[in-house]
């Protein structure tokens, strides 16, 4: 197991006392030290949000884009040089929201890149607007007579456009986040982790209390990640009780990258550039001439 020293950033975090953020970030942290990733070796990809400055709190490669665009650039990246490990963190309106189009097609591709979604049901970094998933009745600065819109259930529709990983993790719980954020690394294809993140100024109904009350982990009961009708069944219940942990595992399906020809020699990121003959020269001299 690595240092967590090594990832340690030069920049202080901003975020909120008490943002589930925090908890996200040290996930992250004990999963590239436990499965020895190097920070030359990871790349993290962000939107624009509260959650989305992770990538300038962790020392690793980042790239921070615009609002609801991580998950095109991630595929790009990933493409380009298949050997990096590829993280996109996004918000739940970033990722559901206005890149909601973004986050259904890189599951059917099925590329292997890891999505992390603090999902904390409300826009926190423009003061409190509802997001897709926040609740039908939700009140806020934009919905002061609640949510009209039933939420956007993110587990239901991965699992429907064929997700091959799908799992869900409670940033007050970061060591048993860190495992499953572990195992989505590890997964070959597009792997998602919805994170139930409290924000603790915006949103005074999905609390840690709350969670608290309610998460139970699934690999302590009898489920069968491998079985899509339980998975589906599990994606649904939200109530007295919410399951986290990994929700649906399908292993044994080619990865967007391993079906580009282009790239089975490598990704252009690690293939030496063949230098022109001198015939080929003369050649393009004489076209542009």
């Amino acid at each position: 197991m690595l240092d967590l020293k090594l990832y340690k950033s030069e920049n202080r975090p901003t975020w909120c006392p008490g943002c589930g953020d925090f908890g996200i970030l040290n996930a992250i942290k004990q999963a590239l030290a436990q499965l020895e990733i190097w920070p030359h070796e990871v790349l993290f990809v962000s939107g624009i949000g509260c959650g989305s400055k992770l990538p300038d709190y962790i020392n690793a490669n980042g790239f921070t884009t615009l609002h609801g665009r991580a998950l095109p650039i991630a595929q790009g990246a990933k493409l380009a040089n298949p050997g990096l490990h590829v993280i996109a963190v996004t918000g739940d309106g970033d990722g559901y929201g206005i890149g909601g189009n973004h986050f259904l097609h890189a599951i059917r591709r099925n590329i292997n890149i890891t999505h992390i979604v603090e999902n904390n049901m409300v826009y926190g970094l423009t003061k409190g607007q509802y997001s897709p998933t926040s609740a039908k009745g939700f009140i806020s600065s934009t919905t002061p007579e609640g949510a009209i819109e039933r939420a956007v259930n993110p587990l239901a529709l991965a699992l429907a456009n064929g997700g091959t990983f799908v799992a869900r993790g409670f940033s007050g719980d970061p060591k048993h986040l860190a495992e499953i954020i572990a195992q989505a690394i590890q997964h070959p294809g597009y792997a998602l982790v919805d994170v139930l993140q409290p924000c603790v100024i915006y949103n005074r109904v999905n609390t840690y209390e709350f969670y608290e009350q309610r998460v139970y982990k699934l690999e302590e009961t009898d489920h069968d990640p491998t079985n899509p009708e339980q998975a589906w069944e599990r994606a649904h219940e939200w109530g007295e009780r919410i399951p986290i942990g990994v929700i649906y595992r399908e292993t044994g399906v080619p990865t967007y990258e391993e079906q580009v020809s282009v790239l089975q020699g490598g990704g252009p990121a690690e293939t030496p550039p063949r230098l022109l003959t001198e015939a080929e020269r003369e050649a393009l001299l004489a076209e542009l001439a």
